[in-house]
This record gives C-alpha cells, sequence and structure tokens, in this order.
C-alpha cells in the first residue's frame, strides 16, 4: 500500500471545494493508498491557508516522513514561491517522496530538481475527480497510459535530455535565483493557461533574454489554454519558433497543460522523442 500526502503550497483551497477534495482521497484511498492531508489546504486569511512558513512545514513533514510515497500538491494560484526559502532540500534528496503538481508548482518542481537533483511529477490529481474523471481514472490507475503523451515535431526530428520547465509564466519566477535550473542541454517544456500574445512575447523574450534558448536541446511546447480558445494569432508554435532560431528542435502535444485531460510528464527525468 502506498501513504500519500496532500498538500496546497500555493493559494489556500476555497471551501466550496471540499466536497472535491473529499471525494479525492476517498479514490485514492479505493486505490489501494492511504491518504494523509496537512493542516494548510483551505484559506484561512484571505488567499493564506497559512503563511509561507507553515505551508513550507506541512510539506517538509511529508518529506521527512520515511512512510510517504507520494506527495500531490492540489493548489494552484500565485504564491508557492513563497515557500522555497523555507524547504530543507538536503531532507527532501534522501526523502523517497516524489511530489506532484502542476501550474504554480512549477516553482517547486524545478527548485526541487534545481537544488536535489530529484525529479517530480507536473499533474494535477484533482483531474481524477474534474470532468474526465473516468479517463483520468483509467490512465492513472494504469500508470504506464499517463505517462505517455503524445509529441508531434514541429521542427526537427529528435530532442534528448533532461525536462525542465512547466508553465512558463510561474518558471520565470524563478529567473535570477538559486533556484533556476541549469539549462545547458535540457529539454524546455513550457504551457500557459492565462495569457495572450503581448504575454508571451514577454515571456519569450526574458527566456531569449536569459540566453535559454542558445543552451537547451529541445522544446516542449503543452497547451496555451487562453491563446487556443481565444484562437490568437500568431499562434504558440509559431511565436516560439521566432525566438528560438532555426537550430532547436520544439514538438508539441495537447496532452500536457491545464486542460482536464491533461497527461503527466516527470521534470527532472531524462526524456528522448524521436519523429514517427
Amino acid at each position: 500500500m502506498k501513504t500519500v500526502g496532500i498538500v496546497a503550497c500555493s493559494d489556500g483551497q476555497k471551501e466550496e471545494y471540499r466536497s472535491q477534495n473529499d471525494e479525492l482521497a476517498e479514490y485514492l484511498e479505493s486505490t489501494g493508498r492511504k491518504v494523509i492531508s496537512g493542516n494548510c489546504i483551505y484559506e484561512k486569511n484571505g488567499p493564506f491557508s497559512g503563511t509561507g512558513k507553515e505551508r513550507a512545514a506541512e510539506l517538509m513533514k511529508f518529506f521527512e516522513s520515511p512512510g510517504i510515497d507520494e506527495i500531490y500538491d492540489i493548489s494552484g494560484g500565485d504564491i508557492a514561491n513563497q515557500i522555497l526559502d523555507d524547504l530543507d532540500y538536503e531532507v527532501i534528496r534522501g526523502s523517497r517522496a516524489t511530489f506532484w503538481g502542476y501550474s504554480d508548482l512549477t516553482t517547486v518542481i524545478n527548485a526541487i530538481y534545481t537544488m536535489t537533483g530529484k525529479s517530480s511529477v507536473l499533474y494535477q490529481v484533482k483531474n481524477l475527480v474534474w470532468e474526465e474523471k473516468e479517463l483520468q481514472r483509467q490512465r492513472f490507475e494504469s500508470d504506464e497510459e499517463l505517462f505517455r503523451p503524445d509529441f508531434r515535431f514541429v521542427r526537427g526530428e529528435s530532442m534528448e535530455g533532461i525536462v525542465i520547465g512547466g508553465n512558463i509564466r510561474c518558471f520565470l519566477k524563478l529567473a535570477g535565483t538559486r533556484y533556476f535550473p541549469d539549462v545547458r542541454d535540457k529539454v524546455l517544456l513550457l504551457e500557459s493557461f492565462s495569457g495572450e500574445v503581448p504575454q508571451m512575447i514577454t515571456y519569450l523574450s526574458q527566456l531569449k533574454q536569459l540566453c535559454v534558448f542558445d543552451q537547451v536541446s529541445g522544446i516542449l511546447l503543452g497547451t496555451f489554454t487562453q491563446m487556443e480558445a481565444k484562437k490568437c494569432q500568431p499562434d504558440i508554435i509559431t511565436l516560439v519558433k521566432e525566438f528560438v532560431g532555426e537550430n532547436v528542435p520544439i514538438a508539441h502535444t495537447a496532452e500536457i497543460g491545464h486542460w482536464e485531460n491533461s497527461k503527466a510528464i516527470r521534470i527532472g527525468e531524462r526524456i528522448r522523442i524521436t519523429r514517427q
């Protein structure tokens, strides 16, 4: 039996989400997992489920426990990077637990990789109780299917390297800090929920000015929810082609991002993709 912890390192969960979270816990227990919820889950003071130190302590409680196999962060929003200075990365390095989260948890996932070399999973486990829950539960229980998104090359024939990145806006919160990963020979994954062309120009310009595109071995593009919903032009593939130059392979998948049918990917693990 696996034992899993539930945390919310970013914005606190609204009380109206409690029934969803209860359903999630019940489902996870039905799969043979023992579920332990942290103390900083729901909003207590505005958007906060606790101070940064308190939320960090709740996360560390699970990393410190030798019986915890996986830690599922069910939050998202804006404030996850507040906890980074209060995490014990040596403890995390030695822990058996794997962290799962998405969106704003991109900050925590990449900081863990940078500081410890450990991989984490970019995935929102609340997909298991949202609209596509039957499909997601089938994938989750097979595991192999969950981690097999389909990629389509839009430039180049192959790419290989350790995957970094995630949500583009949140990944850039780490720029200039000790938590920003070494991008050399990495595969950079980028996806987004909010933002249209002007915002993407801003983010891509910053990545270019950081010389990221000169160093990575490839770019993986997931879904860009708001851009796709509004059919923005130029689209994200066109924009990225313009920013990264002619020599960087680019692949796209509709199965990583903020859609409720999204699959998972391990940040901090090596991937090799070839054109089919």
